[in-house]
């Protein structure tokens, strides 16, 4: 994954956040404060998630926009929180990572996917959120997509 999806101003280390939508806030404005997208994309990763949870199991979430949010992309970037309490998304599921992501035309299905491949390994979720550093958790994606 090259810096430009990822990088440590886009990394929010052990995050204490009330419930999933102050994390939601957290990963989208990781998005805005890096000119990924603007603010009203936030609203849009809101409805995501009313309409459908973003939560993949193994503890991780990925929240990201509605179709209607395209507007609102000015590039393609991922954002990472990690929730060391953990969040609770519902129904019993309760993430430990955020993954916010941005994409440009059809490009967030390619982040999405190569999200999924790192994230589908347990020991690669227990590592990112035992990570110390926002290095380690660039390390992680890039030798696993």
């Amino acid at each position: 994954m090259s810096q430009a999806l990822i990088g440590k101003n886009k990394i929010k280390l052990n995050a204490s956040v009330g419930d999933k939508r102050e994390a939601i806030a957290l990963a989208g404005q990781l998005l805005v404060d890096n000119g990924h997208v603007a603010p009203d994309y936030i609203t849009k990763m809101y409805e995501r998630e009313e309409l459908i949870t973003t939560y993949i199991g193994n503890g991780v979430a990925i929240p990201h926009g509605t179709n209607e949010a395209k507007p609102f992309i000015k590039s393609s970037g991922i954002s990472v929180v990690q929730v060391p309490q953990g969040v609770d998304f519902g129904e019993g599921n309760t993430a430990y990572l955020l993954i916010g992501i941005a994409g440009v035309g059809d490009e967030h299905l390619e982040i999405l996917s190569n999200i999924a491949l790192v994230c589908a390994e347990e020991e690669n979720v227990k590592k990112l959120v035992a990570a110390k550093s926002a290095e380690e958790i660039i390390d992680i994606f890039e030798r696993g997509m």
